[in-house]
This record gives C-alpha cells, sequence and structure tokens, in this order.
C-alpha cells in the first residue's frame, strides 16, 4: 500500500538565513501539495538574510521575512527527506546522512545577479523534487 501522506522535506544550512530559507520559501510555493518545506541550520541569526527578502519579493511577490524565522534542526519536525543547500560555509551536521546536497553557491555579501542565480537553481531543483514526489 503506497504511503499517501505529504513528505516533510527539511532544507539545510548552516545558519538557516539565506540558501534554506529562500528554498523552503519555494518549497511552500510550489509544491506545497506534494510536500512540507521545513528550513534548519546548526546555528541561526538574528533574522534572514534581508537581500534574499528582498529579491524573493521582487520575483514572486511573496515576503518571506513575514512568516520566517532563524530555526535550529530542533525545531522542525523529523524530516523524511533531508537536503543540504551546500557546504561552502561549512557541513552542518544533523545527526544523519543527508539525502541530497543540492551544493549552491552562498549568494550573501554578493550582487544581485547572483542571488538570482542562487534562486533559480533552488527554484529549479523544488520542481525536480516534486515531480520526483509526485
Amino acid at each position: 500500500m503506497r504511503d499517501t501522506r505529504k513528505k516533510k522535506v527539511a532544507f539545510i544550512c548552516v545558519h538557516n538565513s539565506c540558501r534554506s530559507q529562500i528554498a523552503e520559501t519555494l518549497g511552500k510555493y510550489l509544491a506545497a501539495d506534494v510536500f512540507e518545506s521545513y528550513s534548519a541550520g546548526t546555528e541561526t541569526k538574528p533574522q534572514i538574510n534581508q537581500d534574499a527578502v528582498r529579491i524573493i519579493k521582487e520575483i514572486y511577490g511573496i515576503d518571506m521575512g513575514q512568516e520566517q524565522y532563524s530555526k535550529l534542526i530542533t525545531d522542525i519536525p523529523v524530516p523524511d527527506i533531508a537536503i543540504s543547500m551546500g557546504c561552502d560555509v561549512g557541513c552542518s551536521y544533523i545527526g544523519r546522512a543527508f539525502d541530497d546536497n543540492w551544493g549552491l553557491t552562498d549568494p550573501t555579501g554578493k550582487e544581485d545577479e547572483v542571488f538570482r542565480e542562487v534562486i533559480e537553481q533552488i527554484e529549479t531543483y523544488i520542481l525536480e523534487l516534486r515531480e520526483r514526489l509526485c
């Protein structure tokens, strides 16, 4: 018998302030009918990346700064699928192996074009994950 419940997908990076927050936002926006999206880190920041908030609002009209905040892996439900955003700023340890590593560059402190490229990559990966889990 097929498991019909939605999978819990966690997007993980060290600070849970930029790439993982973008992935959670786009997961909720593009794939909420297929999986539940969460983001977390092994450390937190006082606020999520304001450039990411601004650019996501420009592209999608979503204010991710309204409802999202930096969270630890212990603050979210145990995920069925855990995805690392990339280890270019250090690799998170979450108590088990990651199911996938998207290997994304951290755009923090870079130009808007770099943010837009990373956001586009995340959107592509979210849509591919949605297809796989349908």
